[in-house]
């Protein structure tokens, strides 16, 4: 009896150490309200689980977890919550997140997932004419805090009013309180429609990024190559250009 007692104490330890890294890693996801990339459904603040969250970016990530066969949880907080969390928690990640040279060390990559143009928006009725961004030193823009488009223009001398989110931003510069807006071309819009805003003009836009899940570094290398092989999967059976169709891309 002590032979076969011993012989399961060495097979039990042998099974639970061959169970793969990333198959026992279970994965916190956060993303913020940035349609059409990430949004409620509910359109409620936030979000508890992924069933409440939609977006061309939600979607691509959903599948992707999917492919990989990840264990994982998904939820809507805002930018800063979220961003934070996957910079100091194991196994938290954040999108879409813009890829930058600043943040590229920062995080371990699972993409790019979508592409974000950048453009800066004037009130309705705007005679502005903008050549180039230095056109518009001096006046002052609507941002938010942490977004990576808001620290470009920081980091250039530019001024910038900051919110807590994007979502007032459109009515800010309807009202008069901001000269510009600078957002996503295709987010944009959303935005301004959320807020019952109406004819703002993109009079400009610069700098096309790519946007990914950017997960924390702790966060186990071989779970960061399943993701990614999980994101050719869905490339390669038409699952990600689907989506792309399915939000106008």
């Amino acid at each position: 009896m002590k032979k076969i007692a011993g012989l399961w104490a060495v097979m039990l330890a042998f099974s639970v150490f061959s169970i793969p890294v990333w198959g026992s890693e279970k994965l916190y996801i956060y993303t913020e309200n940035f349609p059409p990339y990430n949004m409620s459904s509910t359109g409620l603040a936030f979000e508890h689980n992924g069933e409440g969250v939609d977006g061309l970016c939600t979607e691509r990530v959903k599948a992707i977890l999917k492919a990989a066969s990840v264990d994982h949880v998904i939820k809507l907080r805002n930018w800063d919550y979220g961003y934070n969390r996957a910079q100091n928690k194991k196994n938290h990640g954040i999108f879409c997140t813009t890829y930058t040279e600043s943040r590229a060390s920062q995080f371990k990559w699972v993409g790019p997932l979508a592409s974000n143009l950048w453009t800066i928006f004037a009130p309705p009725g705007t005679n502005l004419k903008i050549d180039k961004l230095e056109d518009t030193r001096g006046m002052l823009y609507a941002g938010y805090r942490g977004d990576v488009m808001t620290e470009y223009l920081k980091e250039r001398g530019y001024k910038v009013s900051e919110m807590e989110s994007d979502d007032l931003n459109p009515k800010r510069l309807e009202l008069g309180q901001v000269d510009l807006w600078i957002a996503e071309r295709l987010a944009g819009p959303f935005f301004a429609s959320q807020q019952n805003v109406e004819g703002l003009v993109p009079v400009f836009s610069f700098n096309n990024v790519d946007l990914y899940l950017a997960m924390n570094l702790d966060t186990p290398d071989d779970v960061i190559q399943k993701l990614n092989e999980g994101l050719e999967i869905i490339k390669k059976n038409g699952l990600y250009e689907a989506i792309g169709t399915k939000y106008g891309l």
